[in-house]
């Protein structure tokens, strides 16, 4: 399996180090935001990695929801219940981190697995610079460029057909609802393979601290975050 140097496995459950979640964020992701990094005083382990477990486990289903119920941080046990329609990923102690519900027909197909969960955190990794900045000045507003946090809410996927190997996702639309300092981003996306649609999906994040744009403030952030990625991908 593909993610296997992402993650250590034992009879007490699935334990992520910091390095092996800065690595799959970076080398698999493309996702350079510094709270993924080892060492990073508000670390956590990137939403991704553990959708990626998770469709790893328990298969690629016709219809999935997840939603992300907390932030995974270093030396943190989780624990992957059997499978089941709906079900929690959570610690030792209980604490749920990702809920899944999953229905339809599965596939197990380690290849197929493998490039849905790529394309997926492909396109993801792509979400600050060309979704939620673009969004952000459409609306006049930006986060906190001190804290610049983008808080990964939800995402469902719906498949109209399992008869595929290579997938490729498609941004379809982008949209940005406002309530106060809290802003809702939604991405609806395509899934193509051969040529041809094969499903649909929809992510969710949260923005939050929301304050009146300034564009000189956000292009140092963005200009920070390519640096950073270019930086890190030499």
């Amino acid at each position: 399996m593909f993610l296997q140097p992402f993650f250590n496995e034992t009879t007490l459950g699935v334990e992520i180090s910091p390095a092996q979640a800065s690595a799959f964020a970076k080398q698999v992701a493309g996702d350079f935001n510094p709270i993924h990094d080892e060492g990073a005083k508000r670390f956590c382990v990137p939403g991704d990695l553990l959708f990626a477990l998770a469709v790893s486990k328990y298969g690629l289903h016709q219809k999935m929801h997840f939603s992300f119920d907390g932030m995974v941080g270093a030396g943190v046990c989780l624990q992957f219940p059997d499978s089941a329609e709906s079900l929690a990923i959570t610690d030792s102690r209980d604490k749920q981190y990702l809920s899944v519900q999953q229905t339809g027909s599965a596939s197990h197909c380690a290849a197929q697995i493998e490039s849905f969960v790529r394309g997926y955190v492909a396109f993801s990794g792509l979400n600050f610079t060309h979704v939620v900045v673009p969004l952000m000045q459409a609306h006049q507003v930006m986060i906190n460029p001190d804290r610049p946090l983008v808080i990964y809410d939800s995402m469902s996927v719906e498949l109209t057909d399992l008869a595929f190997v290579d997938v490729e996702l498609e941004l379809v639309s982008k949209t940005l609802r406002i309530d106060g300092k809290r802003g809702d981003v939604t991405l609806e996306f395509a899934l193509n393979s051969d040529g041809k649609q094969v499903g649909t999906g929809r992510k969710t994040l949260v923005l939050s601290g929301l304050r009146p744009l300034e564009e000189d403030k956000v292009a140092q952030m963005c200009q920070a975050y390519d640096a950073r990625r270019t930086q890190l991908s030499a």
